[in-house]
C-alpha cells in the first residue's frame, strides 16, 4: 500500500496499542496523527423542542442516514452525526474522556464497544432496550446492543481458482502454495476482529505464524473494497472479506459484470466468524434519556427493517425481521459464533499484526 494508506492504517490501529500500554515503534508513532472524525449533518429538521444528540458513527452513511431520519421524524429529536471509521471514533471518545460531547457511539465491530466497556466509558442501558435483541449479539454487561451481523468470508474468482480447491480452514492461507494468490486488507478495522477469532480458536503463537505466512503470500491493500475489487478483476484468486462487500460489489457493477462468487468457510471455522455491529450510550453524555431513545430505535422492528431493506447486506438481530432477500440465510452459512468476551477488544490482535510487519 502507498505511504499515505498506511499513514491512515497506522492511524486506525492507534487506540489499540495506547489502550494496551503497548510500547510503539518509531515507525508507527510517526505515522500517527490525532484522530480527527469528520462531521456530517443528518440532514432533517429534526421537528420543535426535541432536543439535539451527537452520534459518532462507523457504520455506512448511507445507513446510517437513513435511520437518523426515520428516528427524527418519529421522535422530534435531532441527531448531529460525526461518521468516520469505527476504531478512529473510538479513538476519539477514549481521548475525550468524560468530555466526549457524543452522546451515542454506533460501530461494526464488537471489540470496540468492548474497550470502551472496559474504560468505563459506556452507560449501562435499560433492560427494555437489551432484551429487544438475543443476548449473544449484546454486552454481556448490558453496556451496548448489537444492531447487525456480518460474516467474515472469501471472494474468489472461478476463472482463477475452482470451488474444490478452496480452504477448509482460515490458517491454509499461509501455507506455501497459496503465495501470489490471495489479498489482505490487514488494517482495515474489519479484518481485526478476524485475527482475534484465529487467537481465541488457535493460540497467540498459531495466529502470529499464521500472520507471517500471510505476509509472505498475500497482497496487502488498504481497504476490503480495493480486496474485493481487485478479485472481481482476476488480479487475485482470493481476497479475505465480510461477505457485505461482495453483495454491495455485485449490486454496483450488476450480475454481468460479477465475475467473482462469495465463499464461506465450513465447519464453524473461525474464518467465518459473525462479527456485530453495536451501539451504546457514552456515560459521560448530557442528553441520556434522548440517546437511549436513539438506541432503542436501532433495535426497533422499524429501524431493523430500514437495514434489512437498505445495501449493506448485514443480517437484522431483531427476531422477526428477515435480512435481505438475497443474502445466503445465517442457517445456511452456518457461521462460527465467538463470545463477545472470547473475541475481546482487539488489543491483542493490533499487538500481533505489528509483531507480523502488517502494520
Amino acid at each position: 500500500m502507498g505511504s499515505s494508506s498506511h499513514d491512515q492504517a497506522a492511524r486506525k490501529l492507534r487506540w489499540l496499542v495506547i489502550s494496551a500500554g503497548a510500547v510503539i515503534s518509531a515507525s508507527l508513532l510517526a505515522a500517527c496523527g490525532g484522530a480527527s472524525a469528520g462531521t456530517s449533518a443528518s440532514g432533517g429538521t429534526g421537528g420543535s423542542g426535541g432536543g439535539t444528540i451527537t452520534l459518532y458513527s462507523g457504520q455506512h452513511p448511507q445507513l446510517t442516514a437513513a435511520i437518523v431520519s426515520a428516528f427524527e421524524k418519529q421522535t422530534g429529536i435531532h441527531v448531529n452525526v460525526r461518521t468516520d471509521d469505527g476504531i478512529v471514533l473510538a479513538d476519539q471518545i477514549l481521548q475525550e474522556g468524560s468530555h466526549s460531547p457524543a452522546d451515542v457511539y454506533l460501530t461494526e465491530n464488537s471489540p470496540e464497544l468492548m474497550l470502551l466497556t472496559q474504560r468505563h466509558l459506556l452507560e449501562t442501558l435499560p433492560a427494555a432496550i437489551t432484551s429487544q435483541t438475543p443476548a449473544k449479539d449484546n454486552s454481556p454487561t448490558g453496556n451496548w446492543v448489537g444492531i447487525s451481523v456480518r460474516v467474515s468470508a472469501l471472494a474468489y474468482n472461478p476463472s482463477l481458482i475452482s470451488a474444490s480447491q478452496l480452504p477448509a480452514s482460515i490458517l491454509d492461507l499461509a501455507q506455501p502454495k497459496w503465495k501470489g494468490k490471495v489479498a489482505i486488507a490487514p488494517t482495515d478495522s474489519d479484518f481485526v476482529p478476524l485475527v482475534g477469532a484465529v487467537i481465541a480458536a488457535y493460540g497467540q503463537q498459531a495466529a502470529l505464524n499464521w500472520l507471517r505466512g500471510l505476509k509472505a503470500n498475500a497482497a496487502a491493500d488498504a481497504d476490503i473494497e480495493t480486496v474485493v475489487a481487485a478479485v472481481n478483476k482476476g488480479q487475485d484468486a482470493v481476497g479475505v472479506i465480510n461477505q457485505y462487500y461482495w453483495y454491495r460489489l455485485q449490486q454496483e457493477l450488476g450480475t454481468a459484470n460479477t465475475h467473482s462468487k462469495v465463499y464461506y468457510f465450513p465447519d464453524k471455522n473461525v474464518g467465518g466468524i459473525e462479527n456485530i455491529s453495536g451501539a451504546a450510550v457514552l456515560a459521560s453524555s448530557s442528553h441520556k434519556a434522548a440517546a437511549e431513545k436513539f438506541v432503542s430505535f436501532l433495535v426497533s422492528a422499524k429501524a431493523q427493517q430500514i437495514l434489512a431493506a437498505g445495501d449493506t447486506f448485514e443480517y437484522p438481530v431483531r427476531p422477526g425481521v428477515a435480512p435481505n432477500s438475497e443474502l445466503t440465510p445465517l442457517t445456511q452459512v452456518n457461521p462460527a459464533v465467538l463470545s463477545v468476551v472470547g473475541l475481546g477488544n482487539d488489543i491483542p490482535a493490533a499487538s500481533l499484526l505489528q509483531q507480523a510487519g502488517l502494520t
